[in-house]
């Protein structure tokens, strides 16, 4: 995630802190599963489960990213130009900063380096034209749109287009160079000049003769420094392109690949004059370096916490992108999503308003036209529903479902329903049956306690808490008792939560055993509807259906006193 204040995930970091969910929270609501889809390769899962486990009860934010993922998904083409562009800039914040204290001051880097900068150049100007303000309409691409364009204007960028320009040569291009060397009356070198950097190499003919030539006569010697053009250049051997010199006859010098930077080398002489050629060595070498050097200080000064803050937003961007390309395929089979609509506190007292919504793990396993929508409201009063209903008959698919809606619309995406309005949470808590190696030390039920009281002390008002049969693993009657306190506790905290369980005794006693006058919310009971003793896996608001169920059941399989008896003919 980008650590400045630059990004389209997490805005107004100064102000907004956003906390993890659990990892089991993560596995219960069966995400794990969904974000796999999502992804395209494995290691983009992480990400997307980073973004979307990271909440925060602050509208703001939530906002914020669905206004910025309803851009993207209406502009495909707009969101795959611009993870191309962001990803170019990546490749050379990357380059500049790797290779910055590389200590490789050759002229191969130099040049790539200008190329570098040159394809940033064009790059910055494209985004630019990418992030046009008719089509934008989120606050976050407009923040980025107006970041890249404080780069464009600057005058740091300014300055870099029309150095990198001037600079700029082709590395395929360079042949040769040309360099100028001063000597003193023993013909030591003294100081080296680079002349031109040439398209074409030199050409051949007879070192040793050009090079007797220009000395022995007094009239031969050039009175001017400046390069005639004239001389030309044979090596002393011929290596490979890029293989450095070893050892030549004795008195010849010559130059390796001048690209990869300058050197001279000989054979050491017992009488000194060894030295010669070695002070040309090191005055070559150290000309080469310190002109790179100076070259790359320069461009240098152009790499802006600005281009690092570009740079980091491509996970963030990729988060998006890829849930947009997710939703958008299963739009075109017919799975319905909607844009979250976010309340603050006290916006007409609605917690939540879900409308036809249904669970993403059904997608893959049933047609758009089979997934049954439900209905679900928390407010001011609703404040928790104790679930029940025959085995299988998407209980626990309705509980996961609720808590899918909430990790989604915070995340700024759209949610799987007609319309799904809310008040962020501030944490989603789920309270599954436990895995039985987690169970060895204190028993399934001491388990299950130890990890309840953990989730409420960690709960708040602005807290959703899903439980799945939890206190199911004792006794009728012990669950029930500790169902009730559990109850009582969580409505004292007044957050929002769905209670999954089999005691239909619990849904009963609701109104003596856990509604109480001493606090406004109140817990009711949800029914998981069977129609002819067959689940709809449609949820309602009313008592458990109890003898009822378990009586329409028993005559279907003929499972009565009349039918297995005989004496209802």
């Amino acid at each position: 995630m980008a650590e400045s204040g630059l990004s389209i995930l997490f805005p107004d970091q100064e102000r907004i802190t956003y906390a993890p969910i659990p990892e089991e929270t993560w596995h219960d609501l069966g995400m794990d599963a969904v974000v796999e889809k999502v992804a395209k390769t494995p290691q983009e899962v992480p990400l997307l489960q980073r973004v979307m486990a990271s909440l925060t009860p602050d509208p703001a934010a939530s906002r914020f990213r669905a206004d910025v993922f309803a851009d993207l998904a209406a502009l495909p083409d707009v969101r795959n130009r611009l993870m191309t562009l962001l990803d170019q800039v990546k490749m050379f914040y990357d380059y500049s900063v790797s290779r910055s204290h590389s200590g490789d001051d050759g002229l191969w880097d130099l040049m790539h380096r200008l190329e570098g900068y040159h394809d940033y150049i064009v790059t910055v100007e494209a985004i630019r034209s990418c992030l046009d303000a008719r089509q934008i309409r989120s606050e976050g691409l407009n923040r980025l749109r107006e970041a890249v364009d404080r780069i464009y204007e600057s005058n740091s960028f300014s300055a870099l287009k029309q150095d990198v320009e001037a600079l700029r040569v082709s590395a395929s291009a360079v042949r040769s160079l040309t360099v100028g060397i001063n000597v003193n009356d023993r013909f030591e070198a003294v100081s080296m000049g680079l002349v031109s950097v040439n398209a074409k190499p030199f050409t051949h003919s007879g070192l040793l003769r050009h090079f007797v030539s220009a000395v022995s006569a007094r009239d031969s010697i050039q009175p001017e420094a400046d390069w005639s053009g004239k001389l030309t250049y044979e090596p002393a051997s011929s290596p490979s392109v890029g293989q450095k010199m070893e050892r030549f006859a004795a008195g010849a010098v010559a130059l390796r690949n001048p690209l990869l930077g300058l050197s001279l080398a000989s054979i050491p002489r017992e009488d000194g004059s060894a030295e010669v050629p070695h002070q040309m060595d090191t005055a070559a070498s150290q000309l080469v370096n310190r002109l790179v050097r100076r070259l790359k200080d320069m461009l240098a000064q152009y790499i802006h916490i600005s281009v690092r803050d570009i740079a980091d937003l491509i996970p963030e961007l990729l988060f998006y992108v890829r849930w947009a390309e997710y939703l958008e395929a299963l739009r075109e089979k017919g799975w319905r999503f909607c844009k979250p609509e976010t309340h603050s506190g006290g916006e007409g007292g609605c917690a939540m308003e879900a409308r036809g919504f249904y669970n993403l793990k059904l997608i893959g396993s049933v047609s758009p036209g089979e997934a049954v929508p439900n209905d679900l409201v928390f407010d001011g009063e609703k404040r928790i529903y104790v679930l029940t209903g025959a085995n299988r008959g998407g209980k626990t698919t309705v509980t996961q479902a609720v808590g899918q809606l909430f990790l989604m619309a915070q995340s700024g995406l759209s949610v799987p329903a007609e319309k799904f309005a809310f008040e962020p949470a501030d944490r989603v808590l789920t309270h599954f049956p436990a895995d039985e190696d987690k169970t060895l030390d204190l028993g399934r039920l001491g388990e299950e306690c130890r990890r309840f009281r953990e989730l409420y002390l960690q709960s708040t008002e602005k807290s959703l808490i899903l439980l799945n049969e939890s206190f199911s693993t004792t006794s009728f009657e012990e669950g029930y008792y500790i169902a009730v306190d559990a109850l009582r506790a969580l409505l004292r905290r007044n957050v929002r939560g769905i209670y999954n369980t089999h005691m239909h005794k619990l849904a009963y006693e609701l109104e003596t055993a856990v509604n109480s006058e001493a606090v406004p919310g109140k817990a009711l009971s949800l029914v998981s509807v069977t129609e002819e003793g067959t689940p709809s896996f449609r949820v309602r608001v009313a008592p458990p259906e109890g003898k009822s169920f378990a009586r329409s059941i028993a005559e279907k399989y003929g499972v009565t006193y009349e039918a297995l008896t005989g004496s209802e003919r």
